[in-house]
């Protein structure tokens, strides 16, 4: 035990102990000894201390006459009483005969031992020069003993040591056995106990887990291995006392004596013999006497098994092993949790223990916990913070190649600024996104000199899946258009043919194409399940009429037939993909067909198509405000000159 009991720990350990006390000290239940206190008003009506050992002698004598059980006395004589006849004839000078006369008479020693003699009196010893244990079992030892002078010890019935551990501290063990001299000596409290039931001898046995056995009368007391007891408190107990100067006047109830063991011992304020106990209460001396007293007669017993200490390190390795598999894997604050409810585990086990008369400490366990927990969670946390940095240098890398894709991808897209020399049609087209890279597009090229073919698509899906068959779609249906000789139908045919060949993911999407012939203004396009455009007139909104027709890349075998119409020199067509209409705000409403038709026909007669694109744009932005963007946006506008 001492290797696991460094300085800090034991403190650490007492002050645990001391708790528990406090929240269960012991119950009173019996009242098996009477103190007779020598206190403030016996020192007050006989005297300063030491008294004369004849006064002594006759407080022993009226104790005796209430027929105790014995009588045990916290108190040393170990000088000669410097009140004794012979001892006043050498200090006072006196004629030689009166002188002479005093050393014929008794010493107050004789008196104090005859008052003795024949009764049940036990006297007190103090071991002196403590050192380290030896022989087996290993308890205290002392070189030797502080006792009374041989006239009176030879009177007493028995000899019980009366030391304690230092003055400073709380007294929380006393010696129950121990040696002075190589010879076991008993507390005062058992031989006290020994003498009074007339026992013989008492005996020291194995009781097992690292703990003694004194037995003596009908008593069987467990003790640690040194021979120490652990004292259990009950609260200061003025029932307890009896004063001194009441005893000489007569004034007490024989019932308090009558068969018990009552001790003598100093309790005036100036005499210094007050102990401090774990309760935070100072008590005189005698009272811890008392207390084990009254402890073994209740049998309410304190001890510390060895194996103890391998239950501590049960509990620590048990939690610990807990908190391994715990912290890493579940949120800070429920880590800490439980933390905090298996300290509150090991402390209420304690207590309950406790409870039961075994010490248990749940001081080290715990901190050896909150240890463990703050290298798992430092560990967690540095193991957390890297890959953090991992997943943010992952989110750049990814960020920085998502760019790349999105750069690409715009690139796929042709510039339509390049027509702006053409003086037979004017063309804008725009894509935005919902994220870095998505799924709409747009193309448009002249087949020849005459000839205008264009198409607005839109992929199924978003992201990056989306993107990568965005660039199949365009291409596949590029060149469809060039292997069709314009003619849009026949070209998206083909294109959905070739894009279910090899579709694992069964993506599809839906396509507005058309050719627009520059001279006479017809436009020949087909729709595949795309939103139908609209063409602003000068007599008002019209929206493409479009039969219904399956997406492009759709499983099977699909006709698609072209429709004609003719544009009058300045009328524009408007193609858009549902991330305009469908567009929600933060109210989880949509843009709707309806707000964007009536956007249209305010448009004025001659906004150019770029126009018309900017203010789609803007009024939608509008309308979603600070909602994210829930589809992708694309806008391509034609007008006929």
């Amino acid at each position: 035990m001492v290797a696991w009991s460094p300085a800090p720990v034991e403190g650490v350990r007492e002050t645990l102990f001391d708790g528990y006390q406090r929240l269960l000290p012991r119950e009173r239940r019996s009242a098996p000894v009477t103190i007779v206190e020598i206190d403030e008003a016996a020192l007050a009506e006989h005297g300063q201390w030491p008294w004369p050992r004849t006064r002594v002698a006759e407080l022993v004598s009226r104790i005796a006459e209430l027929e105790p059980a014995a009588i045990g006395l916290d108190l040393l004589f170990p000088e000669p009483d410097r009140f004794s006849p012979a001892e006043l004839s050498r200090l006072i000078p006196l004629p030689e005969d009166l002188a002479e006369s005093l050393q014929n008479l008794p010493s107050n020693d004789a008196w104090l031992a005859q008052a003795m003699r024949g009764r049940k009196v036990v006297l007190a010893i103090a071991g002196l020069e403590e050192r380290p244990a030896q022989g087996t079992p290993p308890l205290r030892e002392y070189g030797r003993a502080l006792a009374s002078v041989p006239e009176i010890d030879e009177a007493a019935a028995g000899r019980g040591l009366i030391s304690v551990d230092l003055p400073e501290r709380s007294v929380r063990r006393v010696p129950l056995v121990a040696r002075v001299a190589d010879v076991p000596v008993a507390a005062l409290a058992l031989e006290l106990w020994r003498v009074g039931t007339g026992a013989r001898h008492f005996a020291l046995s194995d009781a097992g887990g690292g703990l003694l056995r004194v037995e003596f009368a009908d008593a069987a007391v467990p003790v640690q291995r040194d021979g120490s007891m652990w004292l259990r408190y009950s609260a200061h107990d003025a029932g307890r006392f009896v004063s001194a100067a009441d005893l000489f006047s007569g004034n007490v109830d024989p019932e308090m004596f009558r068969t018990k063991l009552v001790l003598v011992g100093v309790t005036g304020v100036g005499l210094l013999d007050y102990k401090a106990t774990p309760l935070g209460e100072q008590v005189p001396g005698v009272e811890l006497h008392a207390q084990l007293i009254e402890q073994i007669f209740d049998a309410a017993y304190l001890v510390r098994p060895a194996w103890a200490l391998w239950l501590e390190l049960a509990f620590l390795c048990g939690g610990a092993g807990l908190l391994i598999a715990l912290v890493p894997a579940v949120r800070v604050h429920l880590s800490v949790a439980a933390v905090l409810g298996l300290q509150a585990v090991f402390v209420v086990a304690a207590l309950w223990a406790f409870s039961r008369g075994v010490l248990i400490d749940a001081a080290w366990p715990a901190l050896g916990l909150s240890v463990a927990f703050s290298v798992l969670l430092a560990a967690t946390l540095s193991e957390a913070d890297r890959q953090r940095r991992e997943l943010r240098e992952a989110a750049a890398r990814a960020a920085g190649e998502l760019e790349a894709a999105r750069r690409i991808q715009m690139g796929l897209l042709p510039d339509t600024s390049l027509f702006d020399a053409e003086p037979r049609f004017s063309l804008r087209a725009l894509v935005q996104p919902a994220r870095t890279v998505g799924g709409d597009f747009y193309d448009c090229f002249k087949l020849d000199e005459r000839r205008l073919f264009f198409v607005v698509g839109d992929v199924s899906g978003k992201g990056m899946p989306a993107a990568l068959f965005m660039a199949l779609c365009k291409t596949t249906i590029k060149a469809a258009v060039v292997s069709a000789r314009a003619e849009p139908a026949t070209a998206l045919r083909r294109a959905g043919q070739e894009i279910a060949r090899d579709n694992p993911e069964t993506f599809f999407v839906t396509a507005f194409a058309g050719t627009l012939d520059l001279e006479t203004g017809e436009l020949v396009y087909c729709n595949a399940g795309h939103e139908p455009p609209y063409v602003l007139r000068a007599g008002g909104l019209q929206r493409l009429p479009t039969a219904p027709r399956p997406p492009v890349g759709v499983p099977g075998v699909f006709s698609f037939e072209a429709e004609t119409l003719h544009l009058a020199h300045g009328e524009r067509l408007c193609a858009l993909t549902d991330g305009v209409t469908e567009a929600m705000n933060e109210a989880g409403e949509l843009y709707g067909a309806r707000r964007l038709e009536r956007l249209l026909a305010a448009l004025p007669a001659h906004a150019a198509p770029g126009e018309i694109n900017a203010a789609v744009v803007e009024d939608v932005k509008r309308f979603v405000g600070n909602a994210a963007a829930s589809d992708d946006l694309t806008l391509l506008a034609l007008r006929w000159n």
